[in-house]
């Protein structure tokens, strides 16, 4: 694993600036991605099961006692691409202007993750989740992780913008329904595809997550059952 340039840690030292990262958190990142990619191709070469945390740490170039710093078990490391994705997802969320309505910025943090190659990885977890069921039930964790930061994300852009006193039924069902969603976008697409990842089908997977917003959006209204949206692949 290559360290850090001295002048990135020293600049964020220097500058003090609030939510610039100082050097030991960009090393600890960086020790967690290493870790995470790791755990990736061991998946890939020896397939569910089959490896270690002692694998994953000689991969990474690490201890076990470090890797214990960071993940509680082989399934937890791997789940951690899910828990990038949705962050990621997040924070293109947090970003979007405070009265625009808050499905569309769902939909649009979605759309902003173009490239087909950003859902590729936790395509190939969620695939591999089918048969597994250890891995299954970190992606849940994921799951339910990203369900609580959708809560709060949303509390703070109405407490920003509501002025009053925030519906907790409404925040809960709202986060529910959007991960609802996207688990069901998985769902569809694995059926559909059968856990292929090359680009035509992670764009199929990338229009279905989008369609799950938009159904959510208009309140299930645009579109019949009896009509299922077109097989993009």
């Amino acid at each position: 694993m290559s360290s850090l340039p001295s002048s990135a840690g020293g600049q964020a030292a220097a500058s003090g600036e609030p939510g610039v990262p100082s050097r030991r958190e960009l090393n600890k990142a960086a020790t967690r991605q290493a870790i995470t990619d790791a755990a990736l191709n061991l998946l890939r070469s020896r397939g569910p099961g089959n490896f270690t945390v002692e694998d994953i740490a000689d991969a990474a170039g690490i201890s076990r006692r470090t890797f214990f710093n960071y993940f509680g078990s082989t399934e937890a490391a791997l789940a951690s691409v899910t828990f990038g994705f949705l962050d990621t997802a997040l924070q293109q969320f947090r970003l979007r202007p405070a009265d625009e309505p808050i499905l569309d910025s769902a939909r649009a943090a979605l759309v902003e993750l173009a490239d087909p190659m950003t859902v590729a990885p936790v395509a190939e977890i969620y695939s591999l989740g089918q048969t597994n069921p250890q891995l299954s039930r970190s992606e849940l964790e994921a799951w339910d992780h990203c369900t609580e930061q959708i809560i709060e994300a949303a509390r703070e852009r109405f407490a920003r913008t509501a002025g009053h006193d925030i519906d907790e039924l409404y925040l809960r069902a709202l986060a529910g329904s959007v991960i609802s969603c996207g688990k069901a976008a998985l769902d569809v697409w694995f059926a559909r595809c059968g856990g292929d990842l090359s680009p035509d089908s992670l764009s199929v997977l990338r229009q279905l997550l989008i369609e799950s917003m938009g159904l959510l959006g208009s309140g299930f209204a645009s579109h019949s059952p009896a009509t299922p949206s077109p097989d993009r692949h």
